[in-house]
């Protein structure tokens, strides 16, 4: 069985380099400590490559990275990652956006109650300088203040769902976003930006790119009410630091809490200076919950990707992220999932690959097809197909894609259906998204079957008579395959079909066994 190579270039939780050991696919090669020119050659041959901020992917690196075909950045931020370079040698760049958010959300909270009550100050003044002076320090309640929150997107609605408890009223400023997400939640929609900067505080949570760079200036100051509070735990540079010294100065800003710098470390930073700053060293992703996700998520991220199977969170994907809604994207990467599954099932030469969508993603199935396809056909053109170029490689092996918008479902919210044509035959399979981004197969031709996306999976299509599980299930015992779960489905024509997941692969000799049972009718293997 072919060996995948995933190189980890910087430190990773433990967690997440035991998943790297245990894949018995991949061939991991732990390079956290080697010197970063040797590291160009380690990453030669690499399938997949894990990098955090200590490793930049520049012009050398992705030179370096002749066989590459993803790097997953271990965080939110690729600012150190060339991701216009990776695109033209047709390289997939992924992070782990939310890995770290619930660290992020608590460590702005903990700024936002610093400034308001001045808690390292008067902390300082007890303990370091043994002065008990309580007239010196009154703060301010959050009840009843106006928060501005600039982007609301997983950091950004959490930090105002957690103000909202503070009984504080919110305003989200976030162009990007349906407006319900902010008003079902009972705050306020804003266009305006105005609206931002007449609030009591603003928190900012925006990706770093041109669009945000400098948001928060002089100008935008100058328009602040007196005694504003301002938060940046996101990025440096969303507030122009100059500017921010001079409200602080003045005093036009009141305090001001601070995580992340426009050049770190900034150990000799003015803000440093002054007295109405909360400080930290960019601590957002420094807990041991959200270190640990990030290692794992990191390392789940390039075990599909070096399998081909997904490109979780795809940094350049043949779409303009800024223009879908959230709850397209996890659609995406589950439409790839069931093209791979589909293309395990149904081994033959592909004929044409059809992608329906039922509800709101159904103005996405464009989209949609294309991941699906790079899905199907990554168990045949492995290394070579990419978002990039998979409509490309469709046509030059006589692929026909079809994509169509159905009328809503009367049972799901959203429904996508791909059907796989080969020489042998077609396989067709429904997928929904519950709550929680809880992937499940709904359908499987015609049989009505609950699945999850995971793991090895054995298909088993027999005639419904009795005995057959406790046969299937004999069988798997005597090869020492032990069962995870096992989903029953039966249609109106006396078939069956079982969907078993197991704890490990599942060898020739165990598919002839269960094959040469008298009520079978197929059986097929996959693993995701």
């Amino acid at each position: 069985m072919q060996k995948h190579t995933v190189v980890v270039c910087d430190h990773i939780h433990e967690a997440g380099l035991e998943m790297l050991r245990n894949d018995e696919n991949i061939n991991f090669i732990m390079a956290a400590d080697e010197d970063k020119v040797k590291l160009l050659d380690i990453i030669a041959d690499a399938d997949v490559a894990i990098t955090r901020s200590s490793t930049d992917v520049d012009e050398k690196f992705i030179a370096a990275a002749k066989n590459m075909k993803a790097i997953v950045r271990a965080g939110v931020g690729v600012d150190n990652v060339d991701i216009p370079g990776c695109s033209k040698e047709g390289i997939i760049v992924m992070n782990v956006p939310t890995a770290n958010t619930i660290a992020a959300v608590e460590l702005t909270m903990a700024h936002m109650l610093s400034c308001m009550r001045m808690f390292p100050y008067s902390h300082d003044h007890l303990k370091n300088q043994r002065i008990w002076k309580r007239e010196k320090w009154y703060g301010y309640e959050m009840k009843g203040k106006k928060l501005g929150v600039i982007g609301f997107g997983n950091i950004g609605s959490r930090v105002a769902k957690r103000a909202k408890a503070f009984e504080m009223d919110i305003v989200a400023y976030d162009p990007y976003i349906n407006p319900s997400k902010v008003t079902d939640l009972d705050m306020t929609y804003t266009k305006n930006f105005e609206d931002i900067l007449a609030c009591d505080i603003i928190t900012i949570h925006t990706p770093k790119n041109q669009e945000t760079i400098g948001m928060i200036g002089e100008a935008e100051i100058a328009k602040m009410k007196d005694g504003v509070v301002l938060i940046n735990c996101a990025r440096g540079g969303l507030y122009d630091e100059e500017a921010l010294y001079n409200g602080l100065t003045s005093g036009k800003i009141r305090f001001a809490g601070i995580d992340v710098f426009n050049k770190e470390p900034a150990t000799d930073h003015p803000l440093l200076d002054l007295d109405n700053v909360t400080v930290s060293p960019h601590l957002g992703a420094n807990t041991f919950e959200s270190q640990y996700n990030i290692g794992t998520q990191a390392a789940q991220n390039a075990i599909e990707a070096a399998k081909g199977i997904a490109y979780p969170h795809a940094m350049n994907l043949p779409i303009d992220e800024s223009k879908i809604p959230s709850f397209v994207k996890p659609f995406l990467e589950m439409g790839q999932k069931i093209g791979f599954l589909a293309s395990q099932i149904n081994k033959s030469q592909i004929l044409a690959i059809k992608v329906s969508g039922q509800g709101a993603i159904s103005e996405y199935v464009d989209s949609l097809s294309t991941f699906v396809a790079v899905g199907a056909m990554s168990e045949t053109s492995g290394d070579t197909i990419n978002y990039v170029n998979a409509d490309f490689i469709a046509q030059e092996k006589g692929i026909k894609i079809e994509s169509e918008s159905l009328v809503e479902s009367s049972v799901f919210k959203n429904l996508i259906t791909i059907k796989l044509t080969t020489a042998e035959g077609a396989t067709t399979i429904s997928a929904t998204i519950f709550d929680d981004n809880i992937q499940r197969i709904v359908d499987i031709n015609g049989f009505d079957i609950e699945v999850g996306l995971k793991g090895h999976m054995i298909f088993f299509k027999n005639t419904d008579v009795p005995g057959v599980i406790g046969s299937v299930g004999t069988i798997l015992a005597n090869n020492n395959v032990n069962i995870a779960d096992f989903s029953l489905a039966r249609n109106d024509k006396s078939q069956a079909l079982a969907v078993i997941l197991v704890d490990s692969g599942v060898n020739e000799k165990t598919l002839k066994e269960l094959s040469s049972l008298e009520a079978c009718l197929s059986v097929n293997y996959a693993r995701l």
